[in-house]
């Protein structure tokens, strides 16, 4: 199997020719122009991703749920102890998990991924075992990762994405889980979009001022220690290695998220991102391979400054938005339904001809 880096150069830009063909086939269907709105815009983008018109049914949609952990905790960005991450792998596996039980009404095929989580490895049955090290680095103080490392949760999600299409999957699903990972996303954000901290960080699991501050601390303070900012300056890494700043500052979730995505891309397969930790990882995902943004879909608009922050960067419209913040896959799994309905309109539904309807003058 190739690894991420092999992938990269075989991610093409969608085929113009099949978005332009299935807007004209959208012009011909039994309703006034663009009435359906975005619906017609994701058949547009499934067409140019499967460079066909239309573009095929989806039928077997998969969600990877990447779990880790994060050395930051140790400063106490959150309130909530690094052993949750490990007993949710459990409470995934075992469907008692928010995402568990809307992939399971929406038939959408779930898998979880241990790529960092803290202790010893878990012995589950049902979990996929990509484990690069048990946990990160506490970012204050040092990189996340090394760069090999970096690599190694980048292939691990690269993986796991060719595994899922190899099985059948027609569209992925991005979800995560990790204590502490919303500092190490806003922290990539803030490195890839520009914006300080400040303006990127949000409350995660609903922390209160004090703890709010020092989140935003430690990521100025992450910045000026690994380069990513000079002091004075707004934080950039236009002439960094992708993989570095994810070695720097990020999580092992967020790069298997940025190989996932890249995985998709390199098999032509759209892939449905969630909240801001997947978000975070579409902006590495960018980074390394700018076409692969062409396979994006943003399932909805977490209430995490650092979401929106992102969405705008890569020019993305997210379909949902429903105030949520609990990640996992949440979001995006609800947004599934909508791109397999964009997929059958312009399948199914009848031209003014094929009715027998008179069209507009």
């Amino acid at each position: 199997m190739e690894n991420f880096e092999q992938a990269i150069e075989s991610i093409r830009q969608s085929d113009a020719k099949s978005q332009e063909a299935t807007l004209n086939r959208q012009l011909t269907l039994t309703k006034p122009a663009n009435s359906l709105g975005v619906l017609e815009e994701l058949s547009i983008q499934l067409a140019g991703i499967k460079s066909s018109c239309p573009p095929p049914l989806i039928l077997n949609p998969a969600l990877a749920v990447f779990a880790s952990d994060h050395g930051v905790v140790d400063e106490k960005v959150t309130p909530w102890p690094s052993e949750i991450t490990r007993q949710m792998v459990a409470n995934f596996l075992e469907g008692g998990a928010a995402v568990s039980v809307i992939a399971n009404a929406l038939n959408i095929k779930m898998v979880v991924v241990d790529v960092g989580v803290a202790g010893d490895e878990l012995n589950l049955e049902g979990l996929i075992n990509k484990r690069v090290a048990p946990g990160t680095k506490n970012i204050l103080k040092e990189d996340a990762m090394t760069t090999l490392e970096a690599k190694a949760c980048l292939n691990a999600g690269f993986e796991v994405a060719q595994e899922l299409v190899e099985s059948g999957a027609d569209l992925l699903v991005t979800g995560d889980m990790g204590i502490g990972n919303t500092t190490p996303s806003a922290a990539i954000i803030s490195a890839f979009t520009g914006l300080v901290p400040r303006e990127v960080t949000g409350r995660g699991t609903g922390i209160d001022d004090e703890f709010w501050h020092r989140k935003v601390s430690v990521i100025q303070e992450a910045h000026l220690r690994s380069g990513i900012a000079q002091p004075g300056s707004m934080p950039s890494v236009e002439k960094m290695d992708p993989v570095l700043v994810l070695a720097a500052v990020g999580g092992f979730e967020i790069g298997a998220i940025a190989g996932f995505i890249l995985g998709a891309a390199s098999r032509g397969m759209p892939v449905v991102i969630d909240g801001v930790i997947a978000a975070a990882g579409a902006l590495v995902a960018n980074a390394l391979a700018p076409y692969s943004r062409d396979y994006m879909i943003a399932g909805h608009l977490s209430v995490e400054p650092g979401a929106k922050a992102a969405l705008e960067y890569l020019e993305k419209r997210p379909l949902l938005n429903l105030d949520m913040r609990l990640g996992e896959g949440t979001g995006a799994c609800l947004a599934v339904p909508i791109v397999q309905v964009a997929a059958k309109i312009i399948n199914e539904m009848a031209t003014f001809d094929e009715a027998n309807v008179t069209e507009k003058e």
